[in-house]
């Protein structure tokens, strides 16, 4: 490996404006003008976008002869991946079953994950970690045997963690270290990809940007997307700050399908601390005994929910919700004084050390927390291998709408998503390149002239931004209703108006384009699903209806559900 920096359907809708404009004659079909001539051209077999977990496995399960490189947005070991806390949910004590995976699943799907997926990924679960451990990865132990924690949803304890609450940085060094070996393998590191290429369609590569190189094109004979999330569209998130929802936008402008853009879900006890950023306090916590008290210290999960702490994270996250507006306060508190002090330390030693930073016990001290963006479910529509709707373009992990997780992804089943979606991929272009191959590559006669900027406005991006970030909490949050979301769906129209129609040369202003223009199509789901489901609670609509047991997807010529 080298590393370098650098269903029922109803009759389409158009898209409100801005992004009827993104139709394939629109020349922002591309963000940026280039015309292959012109810049420095590379070449390899398989190109995956994205340095997360399913990336990673993905780009490992191409063999040699095949090349394979890896392109990231910042530094290889920053991705949702190496933050997640709690670990990766399967079935690996005897008197479990794959049966109760399955059930627990469904249940924090509400009704919309699809069967057969979900089956095959929990019996695939076990393989997966077991081929972690071969790699190297040091899960937390046991008597000897794999621990195993229980988070809400779940009816078994099937979760395995690594250094107590830092599953992911444990997990991404052993992947990265078995990575190191591949000489097939090269990755670029700090690396913008702008837009996909696409020629007669299917796509082709990407146009990639980065300080040492400036732009340049990377052809591939297979693409696979493994961005990750968008929790960064929303001011409170537990996302670190390179998940702008990127791949999500780049799929979109290049013709994909996405789907269950309304669901966005957030986890629900978020360290609140006025002026710091947000951290994730691991369901797990919740897992091992705490309690959730208000104000007043009155525990209201009981009264919530028939399985209080332990229920489902779009419940927790609502009864949190409800219990911050009764109370007229913004958070409620983690209890964990009534629990094991040496247990607690054991198990939590990150989150120990993280409030230990602000004075917090937290064996004796009440933890601040409150719902904060997390995962996000909707995304690029996949078929069981990772095939999108565009020939040559594959997608693995948070960036994909799989089925696995219908309207409420149920805790630590995004990992494995990940692992079992990242081989998938591999297998699947693998035989593609083996026994039907691809055309052997070649440079398309394709060019694309970015308009020129209709004003010359001096945009202050980082304002836009963070406006938009409040934006999305107050109208696309926990709690949405019509009027809401309408303006909200004005408000980004406006900004896109100057905003998308700019001309940009950095990412700064590239990421601010796709983050208008999914927050756009989230708002347009939003408005569209008049029901409540899972992580989309509409107060104007709060039940659910059978009748909206479907998706909505997007495409560039309009949605459909």
């Amino acid at each position: 490996m080298t590393v370098s920096d650098g269903d029922g359907r109803v009759s389409p809708k158009p898209l409100l404006e801005p992004l009827a404009k993104l139709s394939p004659e629109h020349p922002r079909r591309y963000l940026a003008g280039f015309d292959p001539q012109d810049l420095p051209n590379h070449f390899t077999d398989v190109l995956v976008i994205g340095g997360g977990l399913a990336g990673f496995r993905a780009a490992m399960g191409i063999p040699e002869p095949y090349r394979v490189m890896v392109v990231t947005k910042d530094e290889i070991r920053e991705s949702n991946s190496s933050y997640a806390q709690g670990g990766i949910a399967g079935v690996m004590d005897p008197e479990d079953a794959f049966a109760d995976h399955i059930s627990d699943t469904h249940m924090a799907g509400k009704g919309l994950c699809d069967e057969s997926i979900v089956e095959s990924v929990v019996r695939e679960a076990p393989l997966r970690i077991s081929e972690l451990i071969d790699w190297g990865t040091q899960f937390d132990l046991e008597n000897g045997e794999v621990a195993l924690g229980r988070e809400g949803g779940h009816s078994h304890a099937r979760i395995v963690h690594a250094l107590g609450d830092a599953t992911g940085r444990e997990v991404m060094r052993a992947v990265l270290e078995k990575a190191a070996s591949l000489p097939n393998l090269k990755i670029w590191q700090n690396s913008f990809t702008v837009d996909l290429i696409t020629y007669e369609g299917r796509c082709r590569g990407v146009l990639v940007w980065d300080r040492k190189r400036g732009m340049s094109i990377v052809w591939a004979r297979a693409v696979i997307l493994a961005t990750g999330g968008a929790g960064q569209l929303y001011r409170e998130s537990t996302n670190p700050s390179i998940a702008t929802g990127d791949g999500h936008a780049l799929a979109f402008r290049a013709g994909a399908r996405l789907r269950d853009l309304e669901f966005m879900q957030f986890h629900p006890t978020v360290l609140y601390i006025a002026g710091s950023s947000r951290h994730l306090i691991t369901e797990a916590v919740r897992g091992e005994g705490a309690y959730l008290r208000d104000r007043d210290g009155i525990r209201f999960m009981p009264e919530a929910h028939p399985q209080a702490e332990l229920a489902p994270r779009d419940d927790v996250s609502r009864a949190i919700w409800d219990r911050m507006a009764a109370t007229q306060h913004p958070c409620v508190y983690l209890d964990l004084s009534h629990l094991d002090p040496d247990l607690i330390r054991r198990r939590f030693p990150g989150i120990d050390q993280l409030c230990r930073g602000f004075d917090l016990d937290i064996t004796t001290d009440q933890i601040p927390v409150r719902p904060g963006a997390h995962y996000y479910i909707g995304g690029i529509e996949v078929d069981e291998n990772g095939q999108s709707s565009i020939k040559g373009l594959w997608a693995a992990g948070e960036v994909t709408s799989s089925g696995l997780h219908g309207a409420n992804r149920l805790a630590s089943n995004s990992l494995l998503e990940g692992l079992v979606y990242g081989a998938r991929v591999a297998e699947n272009i693998t035989q593609e390149l083996i026994h039907d191959p691809i055309p052997a590559l070649m440079v398309p006669p394709v060019s694309c002239g970015a308009p020129p900027t209709p004003r010359n406005l001096m945009l202050d991006i980082a304002d836009v931004k963070h406006a938009l970030k409040a934006l999305m909490v107050r109208s696309v949050g926990l709690a949405r209703e019509s009027h809401k979301l309408e303006e909200a769906a004005e408000q980004v129209d406006f900004w896109s108006r100057y905003a998308l129609e700019q001309v940009f040369v950095d990412p700064d202003g590239w990421v601010l384009q796709n983050m208008l223009t999914l927050a756009r199509l989230m708002i347009d789901a939003a408005l569209t699903r008049t029901e409540s489901r899972g992580v989309h609670y509409r107060q104007d609509h709060p039940d659910s209806s059978d009748a909206w047991l479907r998706h909505i997807t997007y495409t560039l010529e309009g949605s459909n559900s």
